[in-house]
């Protein structure tokens, strides 16, 4: 298929999303809450609940919003390369509508073979009118490079070489992405077993979103004490194809008083980095 170029620079939407309490818990169980039955209880039981953050990155990768922005790219090729979201008002409400628009920033061409980057930034907003995040989420279709288009800017996050102020370790169930899934990213990859196998997978992989829920609520646990309002950005870059029933760990580097350095690795394989180049920040 020919890329689209003319529609760069397009803002699609709004997407209109309901959710209630239920729809917040769903997407927190997706992202591994309280998978010991009392962790991250705060996320899932509508008494004083409050949404895991990563949320925010969850409506601008909705099927819906995917499929909609077709700029000519194949969607069995399609991987979610790296987010960042920042938190601008806390959900205050446990129901109500989100509405999202999605500007499609920028194609960038990583060459034949490497395949291409999309760029989207989208802002939602609750059913009042006040924004509550933004999220520049980029995809890398590996299916679509080589068409001489530009090439994208570095964004490299600085990783410091020395051992890790904290690490946090959880196993990944097998059932993860057939629980996230169901907030909205219904890609076959993630529950497909001849899908995934004919790209390239020996099995379905993990929604990046979902992992990074994981990362977040390591980080708000660890360095927030538990206060997820505190956080304000939230920024990763997707590395490795995660796969469920695998064992993770949160590195977690003070950075300065209000931020730090984290990346995503394999507990019993240190050299597989799954996100990279991460920071959290907060107020």
């Amino acid at each position: 298929m020919a890329i689209k170029t003319e529609m760069v620079g397009q803002t699609f939407g709004p997407f209109k999303r309901d959710y209630d309490w239920k729809a917040l818990s769903l997407f927190a169980l997706g992202s591994g809450a309280a998978f010991d039955g009392k962790t991250g209880l705060q996320y899932v039981y509508e008494k004083n609940m409050k949404m895991l953050p990563t949320f925010g990155a969850m409506p601008i990768v909705d099927a819906e919003v995917t499929k909609t922005i077709d700029w000519g790219y194949d969607y069995s090729g399609s991987l979610h390369w790296s987010f960042d979201v920042k938190f601008h008002n806390p959900m205050k409400k446990l129901e109500g509508t989100l509405s999202t628009k999605v500007l499609l920033k920028g194609l960038y061409d990583r060459g034949e073979g490497r395949g291409t980057l999309a760029q989207h930034i989208g802002e939602t907003y609750d059913d009042d009118g006040t924004l509550l995040f933004t999220c520049e989420s980029w995809d890398c279709c590996i299916f679509d490079g080589g068409w001489n288009g530009p090439k994208a800017p570095k964004d490299i996050v600085e990783i410091p070489e020395r051992e890790p102020d904290f690490e946090v370790t959880e196993k990944i169930a097998e059932n993860r992405a057939l629980i996230y899934r169901l907030s909205g990213d219904t890609h076959p990859q993630h529950i497909d077993w001849d899908y995934a196998q004919e790209v390239g997978y020996p099995k379905p992989n993990c929604h990046a979103v979902s992992t990074a829920g994981v990362a977040c609520r390591h980080i708000i646990d660890t360095i927030l004490d538990g206060d997820s309002d505190r956080l304000t950005r939230f920024k990763t870059r997707i590395t490795k194809p995660l796969f469920p029933g695998c064992t993770i760990k949160t590195q977690i580097w003070k950075w300065d008083d209000n931020s730090i350095r984290f990346r995503v690795i394999d507990a019993n394989d240190p050299q597989m980095i799954y996100f990279n180049f991460a920071l959290a920040e907060w107020k």
